[in-house]
């Protein structure tokens, strides 16, 4: 995602473009893995070395309220940043603490399918993501 980009998000969100805010959210999409503020906090010290901790914390939070990033947590209680915004499930290895995005079609339709017929009393759903919790394999990527 460009610069020019990340601004118009920013724009759109009514989130004033700071340096900071340009910064992280960059970070998030070219880190590309679900980073975690420890991540991203390295990240931006190589071009942004003034930028204080306290600083990423917030701007996160204010990113992950504009509906501009998502929290993932992780078995571990760990929290992942995650800049796809759009519904979507997780791979999570538990030995390596890695998660990666899965996409399935067939089975967004067939979760949507099964609550939309079945339903759980007194609770509306908003949205529908599995994370799915397992190892990944030494070689290979991930089957679809």
């Amino acid at each position: 995602m460009t610069v020019r980009e990340i601004k118009e998000k920013l724009k759109n969100a009514d989130l004033k473009i700071t340096p900071q805010r340009l910064a992280i959210l960059e970070a998030i999409y070219k880190l590309n893995n679900h980073p975690t503020a420890d991540n991203i906090i390295d990240y931006i010290k190589e071009t942004h070395p003034s930028v204080a901790v306290g600083t990423v914390y917030k701007v996160l939070d204010a990113l992950v309220e504009n509906h501009l990033i998502k929290k993932v947590k992780t078995e571990n209680n760990v929290t992942h940043y995650d800049g796809i915004i759009y519904n979507h499930h997780h791979l999570y290895c538990s030995e390596s603490d890695r998660i990666e995005d899965y996409m399935d079609e067939e089975l967004d339709e067939l979760l949507e399918k099964y609550f939309s017929n079945k339903g759980i009393k007194n609770f509306n759903i908003e949205e529908i993501k599995l994370q799915i919790n397992g190892r990944f394999k030494k070689r290979g990527g991930i089957k679809k």
